[in-house]
């Protein structure tokens, strides 16, 4: 029995970026890695020893097979992965830096995990012996099937007695904010743990925090408590946990979370940051808070932990964590000196 699997579900995509910080209009060729948010949390799960399994459909071809590649390589079980449909999602990344901000545009139409079906996925199959269920927003947002198809995996997760997580993870370019309002409302029922970051709560339930500007990055921790107390007296969540980024430009954030249980709310130390490359931040966190919380960490061990995790994501090149467990809690010790480790 796989009594300590994660299962994570959604789509994974080409990523193509200029090398370093070149626009698009400069480059000559493109890095190729693979990413999406689901498939980022099953990497730090699996990096950090745990049985993580991604699920999702991918074309029956040579790309295919080097995203299946690209989570094997790190310990995740693909044995859930389906082979059909005629693409592989693309996006592209053009990175910012200082002043001039990241831009990504999209190329996932009609993709293989967008075209499923609901007789792709034997749920019942999937989730034996698992004890944890991952989604995201984006997964439900790629069509009208893909929406059918996550509503059936939450209610047989909660009939298997699985704990839920979703990252609401607004994508304008996917929905309209009243469209993803309708269908993540649905969703929410079956949501143990909702995470969230500065600006999901209110472009997806209108829940708006006070007193605070994200394009200007000033955050009150205040306002974002009643976003918390909202969400779970609105859908009854075991926890809710919002990422605090305070983006003073592309290159330097503060990094730093809060997670709200019924026992009141507890915040992470704030880390400053040099980003390297912050795709796949969020996806880091979720993936580290996820693990602490299944191996019982207090709630406070919890999202420090999940808050160290996502700050070393900052520093890695690509969308996957390939960070540690001992080196996220040295972080914790407040080792994050960067000095030479011999």
């Amino acid at each position: 029995m796989r009594m300590s699997r994660i299962i994570c579900f959604g789509e994974i995509m080409l990523r193509l970026s200029p090398p370093g910080y070149l626009r698009f209009v400069q480059a000559n060729s493109f890095d190729a890695t693979y990413g999406g948010g689901e498939a980022n949390v099953s990497i730090s799960l699996a990096n950090y020893g745990m049985d993580a399994a991604f699920v999702t459909k991918i074309p029956d071809n040579s790309i295919g097979q080097a995203a299946i590649n690209s989570l094997r390589q790190y310990g995740v079980n693909t044995d859930f992965i389906v082979k059909g449909g005629s693409r592989l999602g693309i996006y592209f990344l053009e990175k910012g830096a200082s002043q001039r901000p990241s831009k990504v545009i999209y190329d996932r139409s009609n993709s293989s995990i967008a075209t499923a079906g609901e007789g792709d996925f034997d749920w019942d199959f999937i989730f034996e012996g698992a004890k944890w269920f991952h989604f995201t927003g984006i997964t439900p947002a790629l069509s009208e099937n893909v929406r059918k198809i996550t509503e059936k995996a939450c209610i047989k997760a909660k009939e298997k007695g699985l704990t839920v997580s979703c990252d609401l993870n607004y994508r304008k370019n996917l929905w309209s904010t009243e469209k993803a309002g309708k269908v993540m409302g649905q969703l929410m029922e079956y949501v143990d743990l909702c995470i969230a970051n500065e600006e999901d709560a209110e472009k997806v339930f209108g829940i708006k925090a006070e007193n605070t500007d994200v394009t200007g990055g000033q955050l009150d921790t205040e306002g974002y408590k009643e976003v918390a107390k909202k969400l779970k007296e609105k859908f009854n969540f075991d926890k809710v946990a919002i990422t605090l980024r305070e983006s003073f430009s592309a290159s330097h954030n503060n990094w730093s979370a809060m997670l709200y249980a019924e026992d009141g709310f507890y915040f992470s130390k704030k880390y400053f940051i040099n980003i390297v490359d912050r795709v796949g931040g969020g996806d880091s966190f979720g993936g580290g808070l996820i693990y602490a919380l299944i191996n019982q960490y207090d709630l406070q061990e919890a999202i420090e932990f999940a808050v160290a995790a996502s700050c070393l994501k900052h520093s890695v090149e690509g969308d996957f964590n390939h960070v540690t467990v001992d080196e996220v809690k040295t972080l914790i010790k407040g080792d994050g000196s960067g000095r030479v480790q011999r």
